[in-house]
Parts: C-alpha cells; sequence; structure tokens
C-alpha cells in the first residue's frame, strides 16, 4: 500500500474532477505507545516486538506520504472531539493549527510535577482549605472552596499579575506558531487551590483570539 499510494494519490489529483485533501496524523512516541498499551493490541509491523519498535519503523516507511501531505496534524494532546472538529474544520476550507490550544493543567506537586508543562506556578502560599474540616472534602471546584481562598488578598494580586502575564504571552506564542501551551499550577495535593486557580485562570484568558483555552485537573480525584 506504501509503495502504490503516491503514484496512486497523483493520479487522483490529476483526475481534476476533484479536489483531494492529505491529512497526515502523527503523535509523539510515548503517546502512540501509550495508545498501544490501553488497546493492548500489537502494532502490525512488530507482532513479536515491542511497540516502539513498530513505531519507529512506521514512522520510516511512512515518509514519503507525509512530505506529500497538504496537513501535518500533531493528534498528541488531542481528544477525539478535538480531532473531529479538526476534520470538519478542513473540509471548510480552514486549515488545521489556526489556533493555539492552551491547557491550564492543575496538579500536586506530592504526585509529582507535570514533565510536559511550558510554563509553571506554584499557589502553595495561598491559604489551603485541606485544614479546614468542611472543605476538605471538597474540591476547588466547590462555591464554599472559592470564597475561602478568595478571601485572601495575594490571590486577588496573583491573578491579576499572573493573567496580565499570560496575555502578554499568549499572543507572543501564537505569532510565533506555537500550537500547544500547557501551564501548570501546582499546590500540594492538587484538589483544592490549584484547581481554583485553574478555573479562574480560564475565565481570565477566554477572550483572547486565535486561542483555545481548556482546563484539566490532574490530581482532583486523589484523597
Amino acid at each position: 500500500m506504501l509503495e502504490e499510494f503516491p503514484r496512486a494519490y497523483k493520479r487522483l489529483q490529476q483526475k481534476g474532477r476533484l479536489d483531494p485533501v492529505l491529512i497526515f496524523l502523527e503523535a509523539s512516541e510515548r503517546a502512540l505507545v501509550r495508545r498501544f498499551s490501553e488497546t493492548r493490541r500489537p502494532h502490525p509491523l512488530a507482532p513479536d516486538r515491542s511497540a516502539i519498535e513498530g513505531i519507529r519503523e512506521e514512522k520510516k516507511a511512512m515518509q514519503k506520504v507525509r512530505r506529500m501531505a497538504d496537513h501535518i496534524i500533531d493528534t498528541t494532546e488531542m481528544t477525539v472531539h478535538e480531532l473531529r472538529q479538526t476534520f470538519t474544520g478542513v473540509a471548510a476550507g480552514n486549515a488545521p493549527g489556526g489556533q493555539l490550544v492552551v491547557t491550564i493543567l492543575s496538579f500536586g506537586f506530592k504526585h509529582g510535577i507535570p514533565v510536559d508543562s511550558d510554563l509553571l506556578f506554584d499557589v502553595r502560599f495561598l491559604p489551603n482549605p485541606h485544614f479546614v474540616p468542611r472543605l476538605r472534602p471538597h474540591t476547588g471546584r466547590d462555591a464554599d472552596v472559592v470564597k475561602y481562598i478568595n478571601k485572601s488578598e495575594a490571590t486577588a494580586e496573583f491573578l491579576t499579575h499572573t493573567g496580565n502575564l499570560l496575555q502578554f504571552l499568549i499572543p507572543q506564542y501564537v505569532r510565533e506558531g506555537k500550537a500547544y501551551l500547557t501551564i501548570g499550577i501546582g499546590c500540594t495535593g492538587g484538589r483544592h487551590r490549584s484547581v481554583a486557580i485553574a478555573e479562574a485562570l480560564r475565565k481570565a484568558l477566554s477572550g483572547l483570539q486565535g486561542v483555545r483555552v481548556r482546563v484539566r485537573h490532574r490530581d482532583i480525584a486523589h484523597e
């Protein structure tokens, strides 16, 4: 198939009656290995070897097709819904990658620093709801927890200064052509302060042009 595909695609382009678009999907090796692990399927090129060996062999074999592509899409951080939106956009004549996807990632330092963070903010200086018995079972999405954190003047100052910094930085990344930006917001356990601050920053950044903001709470389920 790989040997015949380039010739077949060129013939299709020359027909004149169609306007084919070639979209090439790729992802990081780590993401691909994780996907094979989750599906519990061996790589077709490495049925008796590790998935990473098959992935690297496939990557080399696909280089010619990749060079022919009209659009190359990195799906490493995409959900299936985001991928569908990308295909819909291409069908409508929009080039993929026109938006910077900003992920605000809350986490707990006790569970490890997320290695994929481009920017990292430590909010452990804010008052900790964990030490308030009635608030401990809740999370930073709960109104009472947010109210407790917002009582501190430091919370408003942090959101103001950090919001201003990000509103300056993000357009620079957009102009540079960056596709993904991950902003890590960390507290001790990743359930209260970091969650509340991540949600507040999402609201502060929601109006930026050429940017799609999303929030992930990595450690919110930890006790």
